[in-house]
């Protein structure tokens, strides 16, 4: 039985069943083929309000329910996601361009296990008793914050969307959940259906693609309290200094610039390998990405020889027809600004060592060295299959350099040297480290942020930071009798 079947959403939106939604409803196109896959509705401002208010009664209920039966859910949705793997993973590979490999990493770590995370997280403790001077009972307790905005990008749909709604839902939410338009149906229609046919009570959940005006209503809407925000650092500025004004509390995970520092110790042929993924993989659209390679000088020339190796040999092409390493970048506005940054980094002073090339949406790996710090492909993010080499000479200056940035995302160290990798992570703010790997790493039982322009801190995964992100903290003190009072 197929769980994606076209009948059921096609020109629709999701707010408890499938109905037309009030936008002009829109094709939905592979990036590696042009080919159209389907047709998907589309919300506008009045859909986000209506749903806001249905999310807003519905969730009374369910919050009073048992947390049994919230966890019951959960788990119901996590097996789907097993029983649909692979249909689930041939959407995200025709709709996003994954590959293989990275699909099914996004269902079972953004599908399965981020759903069994969430039904154990309904039985987590959710208070505590405080010390009081008075003879009365005093203790926190967490309630759910009523109804969540979940605004998700393109690059990694699933799991970026998952990682707000699984927690939100287990923990008495109900969720508004707004996916990027070009994924909205492995980013979206997948994770309605999934809760849909999981049993979650109707109106708890609502899928709404749209572009920035939709996402807009989601974070001007009185009745939707919170706003979890994936995406770009100028996209996440504007939210916050929206939900500022309206006193809304936002877990911002944006952009990224990470460093990946090389030292003179490390196998090189190794330190290569690591290099090419956290730079490659998935053609570059991910925050993580290892965006600039920082390498001793003693070695660099070297480094950047078996990197440009590496980047030559990676086949590119459409991931649902063949055996490939990367698929196509999004949309031609996106290839046309990885191009942009090249080239420009090329005027600049930098030598092209692989790639810098491109066929319709495929763009080759690319090894740039000799990359001046001021140069775009050093400063900005690219987000594409671009890795920039730089050169250092010592300690101080590679904290400098992998400082340097407004960004505090991740970052990576290849040593043999633990304590000396540990030491130099301490001078380099950034939200996640990784000693002896690249920069991209997630896992649904981790705290996830950054610092910086890389966003406002840990507020996604791990049991601690769900609960502070997607609920309130509630005094309660309790005596046995009435006390007396001088007045």
């Amino acid at each position: 039985m197929s769980l994606l079947d076209n009948d059921i959403w096609t020109g629709r939106i999701y707010s408890g069943e499938w109905s037309a939604g009030s936008g002009e409803a829109y094709d939905v196109v592979e990036p590696a083929t042009g080919a159209t896959l389907g047709r998907i509705g589309s919300a506008t401002a009045a859909d986000v309000h209506k749903a806001a208010e249905r999310a807003a009664q519905a969730q009374r209920e369910w919050a009073a329910l048992p947390y049994s039966e919230r966890a019951a859910v959960l788990r119901r949705a996590g097996r789907l996601f097993e029983e649909h793997q692979d249909e689930i993973e041939t959407w995200l590979i025709r709709e996003s361009g994954a590959i293989r490999p990275f699909a099914a990493l996004q269902v079972s770590s953004g599908g399965i296990e981020e759903c069994y995370e969430a039904a154990a997280l309904a039985a987590a403790p959710y208070g505590e008793l405080l010390r009081s001077q008075q003879q009365r009972f005093s203790f926190a307790r967490r309630l759910p914050v009523g109804v969540v905005g979940v605004i998700a990008p393109f690059n990694v749909p699933i799991i970026l969307a998952m990682r707000a709604v699984a927690p939100a839902l287990a923990l008495g939410n109900a969720v508004v959940l707004k996916p990027d338009p070009r994924t909205a149906v492995s980013g979206g229609v997948v994770i309605a259906r999934v809760f849909e046919e999981a049993g979650l009570p109707p109106g708890l959940l609502h899928m709404l693609p749209g572009g920035a005006d939709v996402g807009a209503a989601v974070v001007d809407d009185p009745l939707i309290p919170v706003i979890a925000f994936t995406g770009s650092t100028h996209a996440g500025r504007a939210i916050a200094v929206a939900a500022a004004d309206r006193l809304k509390r936002v877990h911002l995970e944006l952009g990224g610039n990470s460093a990946l520092v090389i030292m003179d110790d490390v196998d090189l042929d190794r330190a290569a390998s690591v290099g090419a993924w956290g730079s490659f993989v998935h053609a570059g659209q991910i925050c993580m990405a290892s965006g600039r390679h920082l390498v001793h000088a003693s070695v660099a020339d070297d480094y950047a020889a078996l990197l440009a190796t590496h980047a030559d040999r990676l086949p590119v092409g459409d991931p649902a027809g063949g055996n490939v390493a990367l698929g196509p970048v999004i949309d031609g506005g996106q290839r046309d600004h990885i191009h942009r940054v090249v080239n420009d980094s090329i005027d600049a002073g930098a030598t092209l060592a692989a790639g810098g090339t491109f066929e319709g949406l495929f763009y080759r790996p690319t090894v740039l060295t000799g990359v001046p710090t001021t140069a775009r492909a050093y400063t900005e993010e690219i987000f594409g299959p671009v890795a920039p080499v730089v050169a250092f000479r010592d300690l101080d200056e590679v904290a400098a350099l992998a400082a340097g940035t407004p960004y505090g995302l991740s970052l990576g160290i290849l040593t043999r040297d633990v304590m000396k990798g540990l030491a130099l992570a301490e001078r380099i703010p950034s939200g996640l480290v990784h000693i002896n790997d690249q920069t991209v790493n997630d896992e649904p039982t981790i705290p996830f942020g950054g610092v910086g322009d890389s966003g406002n801190g840990a507020r996604h995964g791990g049991a601690a930071a769900n609960l502070e992100a997607f609920t309130e903290q509630q005094w309660v003190t309790v005596r046995g009798d009435l006390p007396a009072y001088p007045f």
